[in-house]
């Protein structure tokens, strides 16, 4: 059945059997058919971070000598700490376990995926698509950056855990491009390789973060973002934020209309001028969001 539809895809899109593009559709099939699905090197200390951080009853100490065990993360934590967002008083931070306490498990998570990424990006194997790597990522960062902003000022959700729905939502599109990266005839075909992101980004993306112990709201808000928008019920929330900030990543040059037509922003209550207002007012928080973010 799933091998089918791979084989459909990019007979739809394309109007033939492209032998490399459907192969690769057939490799993805595969992988999330048998629960393989798991990020080319991606550092072992982020997965066991983030599934360690899925455990309610997990302790401080714990997630120390986790995050320890790597310098550079834990070195960027304190960084956080010590930043406008969590330090407005100025007040330093030296020790690591103050500073998880201060930027709280949430955002631990969300600089454990950065430093992850960040890693990712650095691999020998992927530098033939480092570009579209780094073009992904700035992506994710200001998606994330926005729906952390968005929470806090419009829709009064975790901000939070809106931060890192953002910077994940395309986990799924970053795994494909990873795994096509071995693949330069099917990069260089745009079609057949939009065609193949479309067909297999979010089912891809719910495995990977499944596999992590990603919240289910925000699996959810993911999933939502991933398919049609359909009709909105209930309080806006999470996946109205995911949205609008997907759209307004990619509102310019006419923000207006991109804000008229986006059930979601409408859902929020934003306007053209009242979102100008929110990013003027967030300046020197998002500037210090994607300075921790490595963006």
């Amino acid at each position: 059945m799933v091998m089918l539809n791979a084989q459909g895809i990019v007979a739809r899109e394309r109007g033939s059997h492209d032998a490399v593009a459907l192969s690769f559709a057939h490799a993805l099939a595969r992988e999330l058919a048998e629960n393989r699905v798991q990020l080319p090197g991606f550092p072992k200390v982020a997965m066991h971070v983030q599934r360690m951080l899925a455990d309610e009853d997990v302790t401080p100490v714990r997630v120390v000598r986790a995050v320890g065990a790597e310098p550079v993360l834990a070195g960027r934590i304190v960084q956080c700490a010590n930043s406008v967002i969590f330090n407005p008083s100025g007040k330093p931070v030296l020790d690591l376990r103050t500073a998880i306490a201060r930027v709280g498990l949430d955002f631990v998570r969300t600089l454990t995926i950065s430093f992850a990424v960040k890693q990712l990006q650095a691999a020998p194997a992927l530098r033939a698509i480092e570009p579209q790597l780094h073009a992904l990522w700035v992506r994710s960062v200001t998606v994330s950056t926005l729906c952390f902003v968005l929470a806090r000022r419009v829709a009064r959700i975790n901000a939070d855990t809106a931060l890192l729905a953002g910077l994940l939502h395309g986990v799924g599109a970053l795994y494909i491009l990873t795994r096509a990266a071995g693949h330069p005839r099917l990069l260089a075909d745009s079609a057949a390789y939009a065609a193949i992101e479309r067909e297999w980004e979010a089912g891809i993306a719910q495995a990977l973060l499944g596999s992590w112990r990603v919240s289910e709201a925000i699996l959810d808000a993911i999933g939502a973002l991933l398919r049609a928008e359909c009709e909105p019920v209930g309080v806006p929330g999470l996946r109205e934020v995911l949205r609008a900030g997907a759209v307004l990543e990619r509102a310019q040059p006419d923000l207006c209309a991109a804000i008229a037509a986006s059930p979601a922003c409408m859902r929020l209550g934003l306007s053209a001028e009242g979102y100008r207002m929110i990013i003027e007012e967030s300046e020197a928080e998002i500037a210090a969001l994607r300075g921790v973010l490595g963006c």
